[in-house]
């Protein structure tokens, strides 16, 4: 049996609207996770980061990100998880979960091909 298929995302955010809507349009069953309407606690971030670099799941135009310059000093696991629990938006999304496998971003060609597994 595999996992049931997973997306995070940000209502409010343009890209995680058109990205569910593809999702939808191809009959993806998934379960959703919004962030601002259930935000992801530290430990739900830990588990999602796992053993996977820092870098792919900060989002590079969150004010966070920028204020603490984290381009130029990346944050440590533990840094990053504190600080995307403060902050929920600074976590890059969307995000779908399929079988372990991530895809973080605005990338729908590779979700596409991730689905097609």
């Amino acid at each position: 049996m595999t996992a049931p298929i997973r997306f995070i995302w940000k209502k409010s955010c343009d890209t995680c609207r058109r990205y569910k809507k593809q999702l939808d349009a191809w009959g993806v069953e998934y379960i959703s996770r919004e962030i601002n309407a259930d935000p992801l606690e530290a430990s739900e971030i830990d588990a999602l980061i796992g053993s996977r670099p820092v870098k792919p799941f900060l989002n590079t135009r969150n004010v966070v990100y920028r204020d603490r310059k984290l381009s130029a000093n990346p944050p440590s696991k533990a840094d990053a998880v504190a600080l995307i629990a403060e902050a929920n938006n600074l976590l890059k999304r969307p995000i779908l979960i399929v079988d372990g496998d991530y895809v973080i971003g605005n990338d729908l060609p590779t979700a596409q091909d991730l689905l097609a597994k």
